[in-house]
């Protein structure tokens, strides 16, 4: 059977395959690491690459792999190279998508186990794939613009970091809640503490790199100077400057999932969870559906900051009163101003509310999670701001989640199963201040044991000018508010049209 364009073959389904190297005329080499002879497909790359897939999924995997020539465009880079003498050449191509036949891993993971060694490291080394004990890489989206350095010959492939005086700038738990695989799925409650906890198996060679940072930072915002300058915020030199800037411990986390925890957080199966990964992502990490012992996954997405305001010593203390802000990115918003949601606003209220508690000797919390438009994407959202403002009857408030379906299929992709991971890590087990409006993230969070004593919505003079159908959308749909929301708040909402602005 031959693709059209004649790219690839295949050989048939049930061929026995025996262990062996595939070669071609331009001496590349390919390995599976499964040598159990189960019956398998044969792929051909033009001339570029054989690969032997051996398992029943290998079905699953022909359709990306058959469409994703390993050489793009031009001669094969390998051409001319000598016959293969060994195994580490670097024109050997190792395929990692299935385990070695009784192979045990020399860094086994043990999720929610008691201390980071005996929980094991998260190593997503691609410059020392035996040591490898996830599906994925270090780095998050990032890892894809660290495949563009490499091949532009700016970054060395097989380079460590070196983690001098990168331990964190303050001290974050241990908590309880980090050996409760219940609790914490969806990050490594340990991977601040990699250089600390691994420093001997680093210095060995071992490329184990951490997933979250922990310095100290100032805010430094227009609109907290105002506040000053109002009488609704006043320095105190430990929190809040003269100059109005505000000190922050500030909190970088990539995210690393643990496959398990995440399908219970889902309500489905690991397998249904591996298979969606692996075919919404276009086939993208064949490990995904061919390797069950793999069970964490360095997912290409961005990850989470937090900041904190106060005395951060005082987080053990649960008598301690927490202000807490779970905000999701709004480029537009955010960063620019644009005032067609309540972002930016609701944002810097928030920041203003924890930097109070910082003050009053409480602890203020902003989680910034990346899920640009409702983690649909800004090109996403920019085409459902036209297609509600172009709509018959203009851009109302009663038919705001509507359009935002109809474009993307689903109303909010955010699924906010994930976002108390964060507030575990951190060890709260309740919040005094919640300054949200959003019952997704409220029943996120109670729903995972998290007390929240009182809810703050957005004040009304905050809300600018075209975000008014925003506002009334969500509170009709279920959103926090002190008053009930109007029937009549629906049908009066309606924001500008393209031609006004």
């Amino acid at each position: 059977m031959t693709r059209a364009g004649g790219s690839a073959s295949y050989s048939s389904p049930s061929l026995p395959v025996s262990p062996q190297h595939s070669t071609n005329g331009s001496g590349v080499h390919a390995e599976t690491v499964n040598s159990r002879g189960l019956p398998g497909i044969a792929v051909v790359f033009g001339r570029d690459l054989i690969i032997l897939l051996r398992s029943a999924a290998a079905a699953l995997l022909i359709s990306s792999l058959a469409t994703r020539p390993v050489f793009l465009g031009g001669p094969s880079p390998f051409q001319g190279s000598k016959p293969m003498t060994g195994s580490n050449r670097v024109d050997h191509i190792r395929i990692t998508s299935h385990p070695a036949p009784g192979a045990k891993h020399d860094f086994p993971i043990d999720w929610g186990a008691a201390s980071a060694r005996e929980r094991g490291p998260v190593i997503g080394t691609v410059s020392r794939p035996q040591d490898r004990n996830v599906i994925g890489t270090h780095g998050g989206s990032y890892s894809v613009y660290r495949a563009l350095a490499v091949s532009s010959g700016a970054l060395d492939p097989i380079r460590r970091p070196d983690l001098t005086n990168t331990h964190p700038a303050e001290t974050i738990g241990p908590f309880s809640q980090w050996v409760d695989p219940q609790r914490i799925a969806s990050l490594d409650p340990w991977g601040h503490l990699v250089a600390e906890n691994f420093a001997t198996e680093i210095a060995e060679g071992i490329d184990i790199r951490p997933s979250i940072a922990i310095t100290r930072a100032r805010l430094d915002l227009p609109e907290l100077q105002a506040a000053i300058e109002a009488g609704r915020l006043k320095h105190d030199g430990e929190v809040v400057h003269k100059t109005g800037s505000v000190a922050v411990v500030k909190i970088a986390i990539d995210p690393v999932w643990y496959l398990p925890g995440m399908a219970e957080r889902f309500a489905t199966t690991e397998n249904n969870l591996r298979r969606q990964l692996f075919e919404q992502t276009a086939g993208m990490f064949p490990e995904l559906v061919t390797r069950p012992d793999l069970r964490v996954f360095l997912p290409p997405i961005g990850g989470t900051t937090a900041y904190l305001f106060g005395d951060v010593t005082r987080l053990p203390d649960h008598r301690t009163r927490i202000t807490c802000r779970v905000h999701d990115e709004c480029n537009g918003s955010d960063v620019f101003g644009s005032d067609i949601c309540t972002c930016r606003p609701y944002l810097l209220h928030g920041i203003e509310e924890c930097a109070r508690a910082g003050q009053s000797g409480g602890l203020g919390i902003i989680i910034y999670n990346r899920k640009e438009g409702r983690a649909l994407g800004e090109v996403t959202k920019f085409l459902v701001y036209n297609a509600r403002k172009r709509q018959e009857g203009g851009d109302a408030a009663a038919q705001y989640f509507e359009r935002t379906e109809c474009v993307a299929g689903v109303q909010d992709a955010r699924f906010q199963q994930l976002m108390p991971d964060v507030v575990h890590w951190l060890g709260l087990k309740r919040i005094d201040r919640f300054v949200s409006m959003s019952d997704m993230k409220h029943d996120a969070l109670t729903s995972q044991g998290i007390e929240i004593v009182e809810r703050v919505p957005i004040p009304d003079d905050l809300v600018p000018a075209d975000a008014h159908v925003e506002i009334a959308a969500k509170k009709a749909a279920g959103y926090y508010t002190s008053e009930p929301p109007q029937q009549q708040d629906l049908i009066n909402s309606v924001g500008r049209s393209l031609e006004k602005y």
